[in-house]
């Protein structure tokens, strides 16, 4: 890098979980982005790139917590405190330390005691995957307990195999129609949880061209119509024209059970359809119909519990059965308690109108929540570092690390299993941040509390680090040699280096390989490969894998990394989802008990949960508009995704910052909500329940629905005051950590109610983008530290 001009910017391509792009580089320092040139639709998150890359919340050297380097591993409830001192060690102090706790732990209580918490968007990369990394670095030194599932879409994962059999339940993800399927094949999109714009910005892995917008935009044109089912208006874009049905959050279910009664009650029921590719669906009949619990799910019942008319609900079913139409329920509507049901209602529906495995019909979920639903699929594989077999047969769901870390030994159940949590002495995470994806975090507060180390590999200071006893530097995406691809994307993209590593930070390839070898495990973990010894072994491999399955003519590594690029080889854009199963369901069964689509599961109804039956069903959650704890609390807030980054990466960003209000989340209010507490915008206000409160800033707007507030997640955590949980606007200062159910175990921090009132005085100062109290080297050389 020594022959760059220190005057004139050299763009650098890159790629991100939110796109491909370039980086303007002066000198050693990140001055600007722009986008892809063959990106017809790039994501406006890049422009938080340079700020984050330079911040000062950047780590610079390995730190531990004071109070751990003095007196060792234990329990400590302090963890996290706003005024906790780090103090700055070199590399082989870190690594010594780190491996002498990794062997107590492992001789003390077993490799069980160890959970490998990473969550895997810490990097875009196919090699510096920050998961994959860490993950196998454990396994290779005896194994740990794992988490499965995902906070955004667990009900999907656990319900659906019992539905749709395991090799269709991954299609459903990963293989849905594509967009000018849709455009070519669908009349209608009926979609529960709207199509939001901003999230298709987002593709897990990146994505070479952002390809979702316009392809939506293009099924607008070719006469897709749309009606979005959701709180907010503007959960669509405006180019499809969407009809808005303001529904009640946490009530989809019920506008689902109404639309099925409407098609048996008139006949528009697809008989023939159910009687062959189903089975339960005379169970539903009767539910819907009040045979089974007296309540009959007509369209007027419904209006009562979700707002909608019953006028516009009957008339829906009719024009759903009229044509092709396509069902979407977006991960969204999972995300609250009892999760589960609006997904498998969603599924009986499409199935009662008779057009799964039809192109561009049935049943999805995912348009309109990532960037990649609907963008095609790769059967050939990508890339991967592999992570090994983990030896420990422990694991929890991801949403139940609080309950893990605070209740060692309990019992919990899940997906039909009886388990219980783990007694874990030793956290590590990397590449993830819980205090942004978990609920309640005061609670996860006091659960990081209790293990005796916690261990945190990151690039920045972010409320995760700020609660490890030893914490490591990472090098971000531009300071490392690395190739990207997502499931359908275009091509396998080269990310060459274009900034040299912050301060002392290294790869995490080179902090494991360090640590292996103190562990006497090095080759094992290495194979014998330096990083980019990995990379062109991946390369290589992958590239025999696409000649086997395509005969694909794809370069070698030397030559792919001089192009920048290679196209996907075998790419396919599905036009039907169970097209196979529609066409012969003898020859080409489901892996179901039954080989067809299970509306009804004598599995799950096996399992006898209160809060997941075997069949779809209206089960009111707490956290509603019109439930008992609505009195006290009589506004829902809608914790959605952020449209100003991912998750809470980059939340320093220019993008990021624009969209605050004195300099917190922006919290939008309905203009009748804001007139009747006598709030306006800009306004500073406090956002409370009984589970904690944060600061906000008012945005009025009639983009929602009365009794709705929307404050989306990825604040950074910031419990720098004494009265305030967070100052910064984080939601999940108040989102409950109850499961979706006995089932899934899924996230519910979607949906939360509260009550907004003004903050009276002037507002604590926003600390979480500083970084903690560091005690430098160089101030513990001037001070004759020991």
């Amino acid at each position: 890098m020594s022959n760059r001009s220190q005057s004139e910017a050299v763009a650098y391509p890159t790629s991100s979980h939110w796109g491909s792009y370039q980086v303007l580089v002066e000198g050693d320092r990140v001055v600007g982005v722009r986008p892809d040139p063959d990106d017809p639709a790039p994501s406006p998150l890049i422009g938080n790139a340079p700020d984050a890359q330079h911040h000062s919340t950047r780590i610079a050297r390995p730190s531990i917590r004071r109070r751990w380097l003095e007196r060792g591993p234990g329990p400590n409830p302090r963890r996290g405190a706003p005024d906790d001192e780090f103090v700055e060690v070199d590399w082989d102090t870190a690594l010594d330390l780190l491996a002498a706790e990794l062997r107590r732990v492992h001789e003390e209580h077993g490799a069980e005691a160890v959970f490998g918490g990473s969550y895997g968007w810490g990097s875009a990369g196919r090699f510096h995957h920050s998961q994959s990394q860490l993950h196998r670095f454990l396994n290779t030194v005896g194994g740990y307990t794992r988490s499965r599932n995902t906070y955004s879409h667990a009900v999907v994962e656990v319900l659906f195999p019992h539905l749709l059999g395991t090799p269709a339940a991954h299609d459903l993800l990963e293989r849905p129609p594509s967009w000018k399927a849709i455009a070519r094949h669908t009349d209608l999109i009926v979609t529960f949880g709207g199509l939001r714009a901003s999230n298709t910005w987002i593709s897990s892995g990146g994505r070479a061209a952002g390809t979702a917008l316009p392809a939506m935009e293009k099924a607008a044109g070719a006469g897709v119509r749309t009606v979005s089912v959701s709180p907010l208006r503007d959960d669509t874009i405006d180019e499809m024209g969407a009809e808005w049905l303001p529904v009640s959050p946490g009530t989809d279910t019920a506008v689902l059970l109404a639309l099925i009664h409407v098609l048996f009650d008139e006949d528009l029921a697809d008989r023939a359809f159910l009687d062959r590719y189903t089975v339960g669906a005379d169970v539903v009949r009767r539910s819907v119909m009040g045979m089974i619990d007296g309540v009959v799910k007509t369209p007027e019942w419904a209006e009562e519990v979700s707002g909608l008319p019953a006028t516009r609900i009957r008339a829906l079913a009719r024009e759903m059965a009229a044509g092709r139409t396509l069902v979407n329920v977006g991960w969204s509507v999972q995300r609250a308690r009892y999760g589960e049901q609006p997904m498998w209602a969603g599924l009986a529906l499409a199935a009662c109108l008779g057009q799964i495995g039809l192109p561009g019909g049935g049943f999805a979920t995912g348009y309109g929540s990532t960037g990649r639903y609907g963008g095609g699929s790769t059967p050939g594989g990508l890339p991967r570092f592999p992570q090994g077999a983990n030896p420990v047969d422990r694991y929890i769901p991801v949403n139940c690390t609080a309950d893990m870390l605070l209740d060692p030994g309990g019992a919990f159940v899940y997906d039909g299993e009886e388990l219980t949590y783990p007694d874990v002495r030793l956290v590590v995470w990397s590449g993830g941040n819980p205090f942004h994806h978990h609920q309640d975090l005061a609670r996860l507060t006091r659960a990081f509390g209790r293990p005796e180390t916690v261990w945190v590999v990151d690039t920045h200071w972010t409320a995760t680090a700020r609660h490890a006893d030893i914490v490591l530097p990472s090098t971000t995406t531009l300071e490392r040699d690395d190739m990207a691809a997502s499931q359908g994307d275009l091509r396998l993209r080269a990310m060459p280096r274009a900034v040299p590593p912050h301060g002392e930070a290294r790869d995490e390839y080179e902090v494991y390989r360090a640590l292996a070898a103190r562990l006497g495990r090095e080759a094992e973990f290495t194979e014998g490969r330096t990083a980019e010894e990995w990379r062109r072994h991946m390369y290589e491999e992958w590239r025999k894998r696409q000649k086997e399955a395509f005969a694909a003519d794809l370069p070698d590594y030397d030559a792919f990394w001089a192009a920048g690029s290679v196209d996907l080889p075998g790419r396919v854009e599905e036009e039907a989802l169970l097209g196979d199963f529609r066409a012969d369901p003898v020859a080409a069964p489901l892996k179901t008990p039954s080989g067809r689509i299970e509306l009804f599961s004598a599995t799950i109804e096996g399992f006898d949960l209160p809060d997941c039956p075997g069949y779809p069903v209206w089960l009111p959650g707490e956290e509603r508009l019109g439930s008992p704890r609505s009195r006290r609390w009589p506004l829902l807030l809608l914790a959605n995704q952020p449209s100003g980054r991912l998750h809470s990466q980059q939340d320093m960003g220019a993008y990021s910052r624009g969209q605050k209000i004195a300099g917190r989340a922006p919290l939008r209010l309905h203009p009748d909500d804001a007139a009747a507490r006598g709030l306006a915008d800009g306004d500073v206000v406090r956002v409370h329940n009984d589970r904690g409160s944060l600061l906000a800033g008012v945005q009025v707007s009639d983009e929602l629905r009365p009794g709705v507030a929307q404050l989306s997640t990825g604040a950074w955590y910031d419990p720098s005051a004494p009265d305030v949980t967070c100052v910064h606007g984080n939601p999940n200062a108040l989102t409950p950590t109850t499961g979706t159910s006995g089932l899934s175990q899924g996230c519910t921090g979607q949906h939360v109610l509260v009550e907004v009132t003004r903050y009276r005085g002037d507002p604590p100062p926003v600390r979480a983008l500083e970084p903690p109290v560091i005690i430098t080297l160089e101030q513990q050389d001037a001070e004759g530290w020991e």
